[in-house]
């Protein structure tokens, strides 16, 4: 007979971790363009001679890469009783229905229906949205507008959280 493995360590409880973690990462096209951007810079230093050149393609791809990487950069989370969507932390407790919204009609609402009191972190590069009711009255924005690739799990980990908290 075989010893036994010893068993995993026991996981923190599930309200320790986040229940919903997402990056609105740029698409892979715009990293193409940045190679075509540092192509660009060296292309520009050429007639200078050949370390100009590589001078060129490498500060102009470093700083497009910058550029791209930090406006990707954005996060949704759902963690701690909280929303957390860029630099804002909205408790679940002033939230109300959150709705996942297809492609069109998150169009619809970053446009000709956009209320412009509301918190948006759009990314246009992502099709779906969940929208979610502000319900404190203290609070003068009416709703948020969240751009996500998985918008029924963040509706499912916001009504998850929601649960938890009042339990």
């Amino acid at each position: 007979m075989q010893p036994s493995a010893p068993s995993p360590a026991p996981s923190p409880a599930p309200s320790a971790g986040p229940r919903f973690d997402e990056r609105l990462t740029a698409p892979g096209s715009w990293w193409v363009i940045v190679g075509m951007l540092g192509l660009s810079g060296g292309l520009i230093m050429f007639p200078m001679g050949t370390v100009p050149m590589l001078g060129g393609l490498i500060v102009v791809a470093v700083l497009a890469g910058v550029a791209v990487s930090s406006y990707g950069s954005a996060r949704v989370r759902v963690v701690a009783g909280s929303l957390v969507a860029g630099d804002a932390r909205i408790p679940v407790s002033a939230l109300g229905a959150a709705e996942a919204l297809d492609a069109e009609e998150a169009r619809a609402w970053r446009s000709h229906k956009a209320d412009p009191r509301a918190f948006m972190l759009m990314r246009s590069y992502v099709p779906g949205a969940v929208r979610v009711e502000v319900t404190d009255p203290a609070d003068p924005t009416p709703y948020v507008y969240l751009s996500s690739r998985e918008p029924a799990a963040l509706v499912a980990a916001l009504e998850a959280e929601r649960a938890g908290a009042g339990s």
